[in-house]
């Protein structure tokens, strides 16, 4: 068993496959989830675990080199932005809607136990060299 990182044995096999420009959608409980990605759902109960805790485990296994949030999330959920912003300096952000439409062509889904608004990113994986 592993003793440090991300145990989760589904979204460790996940991530060990991602490539150069793959895209991880890290969504609240309440995104709809696209059918045709692969989707490790980590939501144990309303909050648990947290937007933040995931996006910052995940951070810690991922080279990010773009990330996409809806722009709603300004005035729906100023925490949440203002840990992406603190994350993304250059955040890009789009209509929800649109959001839910790129979703689709993620590679991977990882969903929350996140209970807010819009406490959903889009990442692009870069490379580590």
């Amino acid at each position: 068993m592993k003793r440090a990182g991300i145990l989760n044995r589904h979204l460790a096999g996940a991530l060990a496959e991602l490539g150069h420009g793959d895209g991880v959608l890290v969504c609240d409980a309440g995104m709809p989830i696209p059918k045709g990605p692969r989707v490790v759902d980590l939501a144990f109960r309303a909050g648990v675990p947290s937007f933040a805790e995931v996006l910052d485990g995940l951070l810690e296994e991922l080279v990010v080199e773009g990330a996409t949030a809806a722009t709603e999330i300004h005035d729906a959920n100023p925490p949440a932005a203002a840990l992406l912003g603190g994350h993304f300096p250059e955040l890009d952000l789009v209509p929800h809607e649109r959001l839910k439409e790129l979703s689709a062509g993620a590679h991977l889904i990882v969903r929350t136990g996140e209970a807010q608004p819009y406490a959903n990113v889009l990442l692009r994986c870069g490379v580590f060299f």
